[in-house]
């Protein structure tokens, strides 16, 4: 049986990157702990992909309001930094990712997908997970999706927006709204 990870510290990773200005760095959660930022962080299958550009570019679109949250955003598939370059330098017409706001991690040894539970062994790629992790490091929230379905920016954006009430929040509660 799975065992239980909100709650608890995230898995701490440093990982060789993409970052926004195309050149090649690193992420760590460390990093972003030290610098107070809560992360969301989240797996996507393969580069070169239908349903995962959807999802990338739709974060990259909405990363400023991220950053008003104090929020890093990373993206990681266990493809190489060389081939998330090249995505990104692919025009989004071409089904290519463009400009990013936000670093796109390599996970090329699994074992970060591994650590978070979303690695499918036998195939080598991750499924859809999203988790955000509080600036002391503790995992707040975790969803982990089917590869076929993407995911939804607002309900990201909602959920962080709800931990970061420190309150309880009802179902449906939007942001503005009272906590309980």
């Amino acid at each position: 049986m799975a065992e239980r990870m909100v709650g608890k510290p995230a898995p701490k990773f440093e990982m060789e990157a993409v970052l926004p200005n195309k050149e090649f760095g690193k992420v760590s959660l460390e990093e972003n702990m030290k610098n107070g930022k809560w992360t969301v962080l989240f797996f996507y299958p393969m580069d070169f992909t239908f349903v995962c550009p959807t999802e990338i570019i739709a974060l990259s679109d909405r990363y400023e309001e991220f950053s008003d949250l104090d929020t890093e955003v990373i993206g990681v598939s266990t493809d190489t930094i060389h081939t998330h370059l090249a995505w990104i330098k692919t025009d989004r017409k071409d089904n290519g990712l463009g400009d990013l706001n936000y670093p796109l991690a390599a996970d090329t040894n699994h074992q970060i997908a591994r650590d978070y539970g979303v690695l499918i062994e036998e195939e080598g790629i991750a499924l859809r997970g999203l988790f955000i992790i509080s600036p002391e490091g503790e995992l707040m929230y975790q969803v982990v999706f089917d590869n076929n379905i993407g995911r939804d920016a607002d309900e990201t954006l909602r959920v962080l927006q709800a931990l970061q009430t420190g309150g309880l929040c009802p179902m449906n509660w939007k942001p503005g709204q009272k906590t309980l």
